[in-house]
């Protein structure tokens, strides 16, 4: 699977260099000619190839199209080559139903049978087969499109809710209309002296040695397990916040502009919260919860929940808000999650 991921990085930076050189020259080269040419030279340069998936290279030029039909659109960048100590990861089928699942097993192109940990949980077509590497830990994730009768819709769990609005932070991870807060974890500052103690040991190994690999895989455990506890952290909030709504409104959040406050970009990386509020999004839509997202600008901290007076400054280390117009005093989180909250 490892030697898979290469491939695919190597096809990757090959469609790469004949777009590039190309477009030196005034050319334009489609999907078509890049596979063309890659095909052509691929057993001349790469002679271990042979005893590869096809699949492997195939789609990663497809991946490197997709890249180049964002770039002429203006939403990304040009394309860049793939780094080696990046991501390890290559998709694995030839179109539906090209790969075979059958219980705890998945058929892989030129692999064969490999074990899986648990069973699909949904039958249908097999599309998209993704393996991926985490921490030395391998994953497949597998696309499968579902008839009308296997819909992915799931009925609400509580019959008594409410509206609910939800407001996010960096100390309470989420604060509901309610009064309910959950705390947010913040893993990236529990683990972050382990973190830099391992990279610095990292730092003082000759590349590519065996202690270097050992120490890779210290740092990456850790950077692993980080990830994790988030993972749970947001799949445990935004699980408990959907099963007991009727409706759920949200804020708007410009991530990138939150990242340029210095002081403040660690914790707020560490929060990721455009994820979480993803995550409330899809697991309302499977439920059928309708979702409301409040404006970008809206002063939801700002605005008093029991008159609507709206204040002009107010600072962050100011915990309680205080309305001057109607006396009202309440949280200042609980007060954002009340103005968020849909009517």
């Amino acid at each position: 699977m490892a030697q898979h991921c290469g491939y695919a990085r190597v096809a990757y930076n090959a469609a790469l260099t004949i777009f590039r050189n190309a477009l030196q020259d005034g050319e334009w080269k489609t999907l078509y000619d890049i596979k063309k040419e890659f095909n052509a030279k691929k057993r001349e340069i790469f002679p271990w190839c042979d005893d590869m998936s096809q699949n492997a290279s195939k789609n990663a030029i497809h991946h490197f199209s997709d890249a180049v039909k964002r770039w002429k659109s203006g939403q990304n960048r040009f394309p860049k080559p793939k780094n080696r100590s990046g991501k390890h990861s290559y998709q694995a089928d030839n179109g539906t139903n090209s790969v075979k699942v059958y219980k705890k097993r998945v058929k892989l192109p030129a692999i064969g049978w490999v074990r899986m940990t648990e069973e699909l949980r949904w039958t249908g077509d097999i599309g998209r087969v993704v393996v991926s590497r985490k921490d030395d830990k391998w994953f497949v994730s597998i696309l499968v499109h579902t008839d009308e009768g296997n819909s992915m819709v799931q009925m609400p769990l509580i019959d008594d809710r409410l509206p609910v609005g939800v407001d996010v932070g960096i100390n309470t991870l989420a604060t509901c209309s309610d009064g309910t807060k959950y705390e947010n974890r913040r893993p990236l500052k529990v683990y972050l002296r382990k973190l830099r103690r391992a990279g610095r040991m990292l730092s003082r190994k000759t590349r590519f040695s065996n202690n270097w690999h050992k120490a890779r895989k210290r740092l990456a455990s850790i950077h692993y397990r980080v990830s994790c506890i988030r993972l749970d952290s947001h799949h445990k909030t935004s699980t408990s916040i959907v099963r007991k709504a009727s409706a759920i409104g949200i804020e708007t959040l410009n991530v990138s502009g939150m990242l340029k406050n210095k002081k403040l970009a660690k914790h707020i990386a560490d929060a990721s919260l455009y994820r979480f509020l993803t995550m409330i999004k899809y697991k309302a839509e499977r439920r059928g919860i309708p979702v409301t997202e409040a404006t970008m600008f809206f002063a939801s901290s700002k605005t008093c929940s029991s008159c609507g007076h709206k204040k002009t400054e107010l600072d962050l280390s100011e915990r309680t808000y205080h309305c001057g117009e109607c006396g009202f005093t309440c949280d200042r989180d609980v007060n954002a999650a009340i103005n968020l909250c849909p009517s």
